[in-house]
């Protein structure tokens, strides 16, 4: 297939960014011709005039959508697959492909389509006011970077689009991330046929390497790998930790506004930013990853790699999270923002390193079965020849 893929890039790459490059990639090793139309966020204008410019244009931009044409024109794609329109390239994306008759497919990475925020979360806790309410309510509250002027902004770009239709009857093909990301955009008024599932992939770590799966049964840290903000649940995860004895170390992969929290205490080590390998090799080494997020997580990449290295997961019994992981089977679950489930869930596995093991090991298989590069080819190439069929 001809396929061009539209992203507009963020400021910090993060796990969304990761994922495009991964599925460019993957496209092209099956021979597929693929042109990336990227756009960043770094190339935004600082001044007052240039924000007034892209305020105006996060709506509906005719100059992308010129652009767009011309690229459509010139590549003549078999599908356009857009991941991120979001400021600079706007929903005009659509109206460039309807015009050239080329089915679109568009990724929900996250919440945005329906909540200005992104995350469907405020002042630190669970929010789904704008999914059956305006979105408008957005700006009192400032759901967008804190600005009530910006989230006016993308609150008007959510509402216009949600009464034009345009997600209903602009995009041939959305891909949610899971079934119960699925479930919230169809909430929100979304065509319920009209939404695959197609979950995020990790090439296996121990495809053609010589590290084998082997996880230490005299291992007792548990790793944490991410951002350490609220969001991510650092303080209950903190909260928790104080109960347990200073054999019971915990590891602390990343850095955010929180590191804090991290210091003064003998059972947590804090290890600041680490590279792709250097997290390979503590997944290698830990009991379990603990993943304590306080917001509906998309599809945390790390959450595969742990599978992936037959790791298991203890996580919040929360969205996405608890649809990924079978508890009992591929980890274990606890009760969001409930510090004492998690300390009591956390001490069992690192005092019962063989059920810990077990886990793991069923995790690796869920990878193999559902997570690696080659079956989410076959997914995706599936998800565009029905919408090249549409």
């Amino acid at each position: 297939m001809k396929i061009l893929v539209v992203h507009n890039s963020y400021q910090q790459a993060g796990g969304e960014d990761n994922v495009v490059a991964a599925e460019v990639s993957l496209l092209t090793k099956y021979d597929n011709e693929v042109e990336l139309w990227s756009v960043d966020n770094k190339d935004l204008p600082n001044g007052l005039i240039g924000k007034i410019g892209t305020a105006l244009n996060t709506n509906y931009s005719p100059a992308a959508r010129a652009i767009a044409r011309e690229k459509l024109r010139n590549f003549q794609p078999d599908v356009v697959h857009v991941h991120n329109f979001f400021p600079q390239i706007s929903p005009s994306i659509y109206d460039a492909c309807l015009d050239e008759g080329i089915p679109v497919v568009q990724t929900l990475h996250n919440y945005r389509l329906i909540c200005p925020g992104a995350m469907l979360m405020r002042d630190g806790n669970i929010c789904e006011q704008c999914v059956s309410r305006s979105p408008y309510q957005a700006a009192w509250y400032a759901c967008y970077r804190g600005s009530r002027l910006g989230s006016l902004v993308v609150a008007h770009m959510v509402a216009q689009h949600r009464n034009r239709g345009t997600w209903q009857d602009k995009v041939t093909r959305f891909i949610a991330l899971t079934e119960f990301a699925k479930s919230k955009f169809i909430a929100a008024g979304f065509p319920a046929d009209k939404i695959a599932i197609k979950a995020n992939f990790l090439h296996d770590p121990f495809l053609n390497s010589s590290l084998t799966i082997s996880p230490p049964l005299s291992s007792e840290f548990a790793l944490f790998v991410g951002r350490i903000s609220k969001e991510k649940g650092i303080k209950v995860l903190m909260d928790a930790w104080i109960a347990l004895s200073e054999k019971n170390m915990l590891k602390v992969a990343g850095s955010g506004p929180l590191e804090s929290l991290l210091l003064g205490r003998n059972n947590v080590e804090a290890l600041g930013r680490q590279t792709t390998a250097e997290v390979s090799a503590l997944m290698r080494k830990a009991t379990f990853l603990v993943l304590p997020s306080q917001w509906y997580e998309g599809f945390p990449l790390v959450l595969v790699e742990a599978f992936a290295h037959g790791l298991p997961v203890l996580a919040s019994r929360l969205g996405s999270m608890a649809d990924i992981i079978k508890d009992g089977e591929t980890g274990l679950l606890f009760e969001p923002g409930n510090a004492e489930d998690l300390a009591e869930k956390a001490k069992f596995l690192l005092e019962n390193p063989l059920q810990a093991r077990q886990l793991g090991a069923n995790a690796r298989r869920i990878f193999l079965e559902k997570y690696t590069a080659e079956q989410n080819y076959a997914e995706l190439m599936a998800i565009y020849t029905d919408a090249c069929a549409a």
